[in-house]
């Protein structure tokens, strides 16, 4: 809260006990001496720690800064206005001002630089103000102005003591808290490496799978197996990779075959000669079913990925064939050549009749006239 001193006492007074009123703290930038440079800088302190700016402007200038040549009030309301606080302020009328110099004398009225007064003023009501006439009109405006910064901005007002933590708990809990960090940036780091050494190790069993497979596809392609006639057409003999036998039976050895009581020809041939050469290789299990005598062959894990791979390559062959006709029908047709026409033969110039003496005529190759 600014204002002078001697001129606006009472009014200084009915401010104090509005703002307290209204659940504010005053602090009166008024009690402090004029013209020591020191005391400028703590009232500026105290505008930064304040939410608010309040000016009350009687009919008086103040005291004025030998350096800048500006007042002690108008330099305080510069630099709140500065640093962006919620400010207002309340002017006295000319009429109440008049009243108050007929009562208290001409020192209410400023003598020394009144012309410098009346710029303060016009600048004072070119922001957010308001007339006041006596001690009421202070109070309500003081009453609207806050009412309206504490609903519009953040301020944040000044803790009791006996709220604020203690500094000495805060900084064991901030070195408390330091510690863990470190502790679990630590721990995060040995995560990652651990992370890192588990997707190597991952990749390389992968890796050793992928070849694996890749091997046993091989000894299947290579293994031929006699097939029996009911596989056969019209009745003749004849071979098949195992490989080809195992992707094309896929669906019965995903069901589980078994060798119960009443088995087809299909099931037998493959329950006991294509199963146990696909067992050799890890890729069929043969297991007891429960609480029955008879078993059960079955594609194993590996099994799995290895139909599972041959599926993706068959799937990938199949849109790469599709995509290629594609491309041939969207080829645009070639538009067939038409057949040049010959050209017309010259028709031979009839010859002069030259004299026997005369010289022989040169020929006409070059452009007629």
């Amino acid at each position: 809260m600014s204002s002078t001193f001697t001129d606006l006492i009472s009014e200084r007074q009915a401010a104090v006990s509005a703002i307290l009123k209204a659940g504010h703290i005053p602090a009166g930038m008024e009690l402090f001496t004029a013209g020591d440079r020191s005391q400028m800088e703590i009232i500026e302190r105290w505008i930064d720690e304040s939410d608010v700016y309040m000016l009350i402007l009687g009919g008086r200038y103040g005291s004025v800064e030998t350096k800048s040549g500006m007042g002690y009030t108008e330099l305080e309301y510069d630099y709140a206005a500065s640093q962006g606080k919620a400010l207002f302020a309340v002017v006295i009328t000319e009429d109440s001002l008049e009243a108050k110099v007929r009562a208290g004398g001409t020192e209410l009225m400023e003598k020394v630089n009144p012309s410098i007064l009346e710029q303060f003023r016009k600048k004072v009501l070119s922001n957010m103000s308001s007339f006041f006439s006596d001690e009421k009109d202070i109070k309500l405006a003081v009453y609207e102005s806050l009412s309206e910064f504490s609903n519009n901005r953040d301020l944040k007002g000044w803790v009791s003591a006996d709220v604020v933590a203690n500094s000495d708990l805060l900084q064991q809990e901030v070195n408390s808290l330091r510690e863990q960090n470190a502790a679990l940036t630590a721990r995060v780091a040995i995560l990652d490496a651990e992370a890192v050494k588990s997707a190597l190790a991952e990749k390389d069993v992968t890796s050793k799978t992928s070849e694996e497979l890749s091997q046993i596809e091989d000894l299947l392609k290579n293994t031929d197996v006699d097939l029996p006639e009911a596989f056969n057409n019209n009745g003749k003999m004849k071979s098949s990779d195992l490989l080809s036998i195992f992707f094309s039976t896929k669906d019965y050895f995903l069901s589980g075959i078994t060798n119960q009581i009443g088995m087809d020809d299909g099931s037998q041939f493959l329950f006991f000669n294509v199963a146990p050469k696909l067992q050799l290789h890890g890729l069929i299990d043969n297991e007891k079913v429960a609480g029955k005598t008879f078993r059960r062959v079955v594609v194993s894990a590996k099994g799995i990925a290895l139909l599972a791979a041959l599926e993706r390559r068959q799937v990938a062959k199949a849109k790469q064939k599709q995509k290629l006709e594609q491309n041939l029908d969207e080829k645009p047709r070639q538009q067939p050549l038409s057949k040049a026409k010959p050209k017309p033969k010259p028709k031979p110039k009839p010859k002069r009749q030259e004299s026997s003496t005369a010289p022989a005529a040169a020929s006409l190759t070059g452009p007629r006239d």
